[in-house]
């Protein structure tokens, strides 16, 4: 078992490390300096757990796992409508405005996978398109995970930031709530190396997650490499798409470092995450009431953070390393006398399940 105690094992100096120190390098001296602190403006957000895969138009998903940054949330619900195979639409109400990011992670054992396939402002309210796909790349019904988020202003408790990139690494929306600007650069296809000014320390600290965003087609995207240096975080965003083949797509990222994967502007009390990248780093292993997280490596793995358990509540995992292999949750999340546990389950570019690295986070409402 993996403790918060626990530290990273010495890995061999790898090749991709050396590309991301001279691309870091470089980014560096294109990241604006961070500005004035701004007063904080409330910020626009909204979770839910599509628990049913073929829902009916309207349906109401999971209220023990729903909630958003509009007036009565629980009495004014998510709804989500299944617009053809592996194809949805979340309405979040009363939060529409431009920008923010969006996250989703498939529930399930089977290996099918989410993704985004947009978002945005619909009369009063956001829409996140969800597709999900199956190995091979056909549309796939699954339960999943999403989330939406807008952020604005400063300074926040803790480290925050989030970053839309186009295919070409051109920000689409972007904060930091440092105050400096996020920088994505491309390189080959489907490889972008982020920098993220003045958020967390060295060693690794916080929490990483990534989305792939593509209407038309399968695609998967991760974390291949992450690297704090210079004041800010470094981090390798990799893609595939469903034939395992490197991809160019948009795709978002949140960083998040004591702090909320959905960064409102007043952080809940219950919250953490983990990253496992074949040790537990103790910097990447936080729970926001001081419990001790501890995960049990399996197919699927177990996470369990004690004392944070919370409805209305949410989940995202997102996979770590080379090679076009994808993580997601295996089942829902369990609560039980206070804890929660994690399922995180990782598969093999070939789709069979396997022990691999992920980061994982969690968070309530409250």
């Amino acid at each position: 078992m993996h403790t918060g105690s626990d530290r990273p094992s010495a890995r061999p100096v790898r090749a991709a490390l050396l590309v991301l120190a001279l691309l870091a390098a470089l980014l560096v001296a294109a990241v604006p300096t961070a500005g004035p602190a701004r007063a904080a403006v409330p910020d626009r957000w909204g979770f839910a757990f599509v628990d049913n895969p073929t829902p009916p138009t309207g349906y109401v998903p999971d209220p023990s796992r729903q909630w958003g940054s509009w007036a009565s949330p629980a009495s004014n619900p998510v709804t989500v409508d299944r617009t053809g195979p592996g194809s949805y639409v979340v309405h979040f109400p009363l939060i529409a405005g431009p920008g923010g990011v969006a996250h989703v992670t498939a529930v399930n054992r089977s290996g099918t996978w989410c993704q985004l396939a947009g978002w945005g402002a619909v009369g009063s309210g956001i829409d996140v398109r969800v597709a999900c796909y199956r190995r091979g790349g056909a549309p796939d019904n699954s339960p999943f995970t999403v989330l939406y988020t807008s952020s604005s202003g400063g300074p926040v408790p803790g480290d925050y930031a989030y970053l839309d990139s186009a295919a070409s690494g051109a920000p689409i929306d972007q904060y930091n709530s440092a105050g400096g600007g996020n920088v994505s650069s491309h390189g080959s296809t489907g490889l972008w190396t982020v920098r993220l000014p003045g958020v967390g320390s060295a060693p690794n600290v916080g929490n990483v997650e990534v989305t792939a965003v593509d209407p038309t087609q399968g695609a998967r995207c991760k974390v291949a490499e992450w690297v704090p240096s210079g004041g800010g975080q470094n981090v390798v965003v990799l893609c595939f798409d469903a034939s395992n083949v490197p991809y160019d797509t948009e795709w978002t990222l949140s960083y998040s470092a004591e702090r909320a994967v959905h960064g409102p502007a007043v952080p809940p009390q219950s919250f953490g995450y983990l990253w496992y990248n074949g040790s537990v780093p103790s910097g990447t292993n936080f729970n926001s009431v001081a419990g001790s997280n501890t995960l049990v490596v399996g197919v699927p793995s177990t996470v369990t953070l004690p004392g944070v358990a919370v409805p209305a509540d949410h989940a995202q995992v997102t996979a770590f390393g080379g090679g076009a292999g994808w993580c997601q949750l295996a089942l829902p999340w369990a609560r039980s006398a206070g804890a929660v546990e994690l399922y995180p389950i990782c598969f093999s570019p070939g789709g069979s399940p396997v022990t691999a690295s992920f980061l994982t986070a969690y968070t309530s409402a409250f």
